[in-house]
């Protein structure tokens, strides 16, 4: 039973909820900025704060317990789209053949990974993130990446919190009994900040030249790009396109449409390369 619920990610999210919800408590009973505006009366920002880290957490459970694109049927064989739809994913002679899972025995759309972790193949896999217990994938990428931003706004405005409630000391000793639990938490608070702001910035990068964490550390390894010349994707639109596509179009996107549709306009010349 116990094995059970790890492998569900049960103690990685109830762990992850103990410690905000621990940390947001020990800024309310201290003297920060948050317990002076409650005893003036003012509770605009208490409220706000309260209610950004709600969201946090809710978005984190939202992450963390949707599918990511898990493909659970073969490619050829799911019966969902138009014929035309199912004809454009068959791969022509200048797209990589479609390989088959070694471990689930599913055909593969281009951009899937089999996840050990989570025994599924995953649609535009990204990465399994062990703080969500979770693949990040074709269906909750975009919702990760927004977790990180709010989860992000809620680390600084917290740390600016925590801060504003170290009070001075007589004496070290005096100083450290006072502000303890205080300095746990902006300890917490700093090293995780820095963690997420890392996070965020890379995942908006690759968003940006529409490429994975998968696709960009294992590019050498990949059928479909390791024969792309130096740092070519076949994928990338632009920034405003690809970030456009990631954050606004919510749908199943048949990557080998689009990687047969940018090789027919690469010169011929430069696919002899």
């Amino acid at each position: 039973m116990v094995q059970s619920l790890f492998r569900s990610g049960f103690l990685v999210r109830v762990g992850h909820t103990v410690l905000t919800w621990v940390v947001t408590l020990i800024l309310f009973l201290h003297n920060t900025d948050l317990r002076r505006c409650e005893e003036r009366g003012e509770l605009l920002l208490p409220a706000l704060f309260f209610l950004l880290v709600l969201l946090s957490v809710l978005l984190y459970f939202t992450v963390s317990l949707m599918d990511p694109g898990f493909v659970l049927t073969d490619t050829f064989k799911a019966g969902e789209g138009s014929d035309e739809e199912m004809e454009s994913m068959i791969p022509q002679p200048s797209t990589p053949r479609l390989r088959r899972c070694g471990f689930c025995l599913l055909q593969q759309p281009m951009r899937a990974k089999h996840c050990k972790t989570c025994k599924h193949c995953v649609r535009r896999f990204d990465h399994h993130c062990p703080w969500i217990e979770n693949c990040v994938g074709e269906r909750n990428h975009r919702w990760f990446v927004v977790y990180l931003l709010v989860q992000l706004l809620v680390l600084l405005w917290a740390l600016h919190i925590a801060l504003s409630g170290v009070s001075p000391g007589v004496t070290w000793d005096l100083w450290f009994r006072a502000n303890g639990f205080l300095l746990a938490a902006l300890a917490v608070v700093g090293v995780f900040s820095g963690v997420v702001l890392l996070l965020l910035g890379c995942h908006l990068y690759l968003v940006s030249i529409n490429c994975t964490t998968w696709e960009f550390m294992s590019r050498h390894r990949i059928s479909y790009l390791k024969n792309c010349g130096g740092e070519e994707n076949p994928f990338d639109r632009g920034v405003f396109c690809n970030l456009w596509d990631f954050f606004c179009i919510c749908r199943t996107v048949m990557w080998e449409q689009v990687y047969q549709k940018n090789a027919t306009e690469v010169p011929p010349e430069l696919n002899e390369f």
